[in-house]
């Protein structure tokens, strides 16, 4: 009876050493998935989406990726199940749907409440600053931001400053 109990636990502690090995690759491909397709290179592997990579990533924000402006950040789960809902839409109309995808892209509804919802998560400090009553949400005026065809930022953006801003109290 030793010896069968032995074999067995041999085998319980194989298993369990295969589950942890498979458990840690499923979790690391799975995280680093989530990593790479949140990236503006991913999205744009589509060839629809060349013209809006280029534009966005000649942007003020380009520094971000895409789902920075375009997934939730409520929660992981919802984040996660929008980002499957996006994924599932976008894989249909880049295979059985491609004759259905318009000339121009526009968001969805729920994309435009997402988008808004994180302009005014990161720039919230500003808005304290500006009026910003006059309309429903930031697309609704700042709509070519960052996905302009054109140069948004005005000639002055590019000269250098010719001051120095010094703190109060240093010199």
């Amino acid at each position: 009876m030793g010896e069968k109990l032995k074999r067995l636990d041999k085998k319980i502690l194989l298993f369990t050493l295969i589950g942890v090995f498979a458990g840690i690759v499923l979790f690391a491909g799975t995280a680093g998935t989530l990593k790479a397709t949140d990236t503006g290179e991913f999205c744009s592997s589509c060839h629809v989406m060349g013209t809006v990579y280029e534009t966005f990533a000649n942007s003020n924000h380009a520094a971000l990726t895409c789902n920075d402006c375009h997934l939730p950040h409520d929660n992981a789960a919802i984040k996660f199940v929008e980002k499957a809902k996006a994924g599932m839409g976008h894989m249909y109309m880049n295979t059985l749907g491609a004759s259905k995808i318009p000339d121009v892209l526009h968001a969805t509804e729920n994309s435009k409440e997402i988008i808004n919802k994180n302009c005014i998560s990161c720039h919230e400090p500003s808005l304290q600053n500006v009026q910003h009553d006059v309309k429903d949400s930031c697309v609704d005026c700042h709509r070519q931001v960052p996905h302009s065809k054109g140069d948004f930022r005005p000639a002055e953006w590019y000269e250098p400053k010719d001051f120095y801003f010094m703190p109060a109290g240093r010199k």
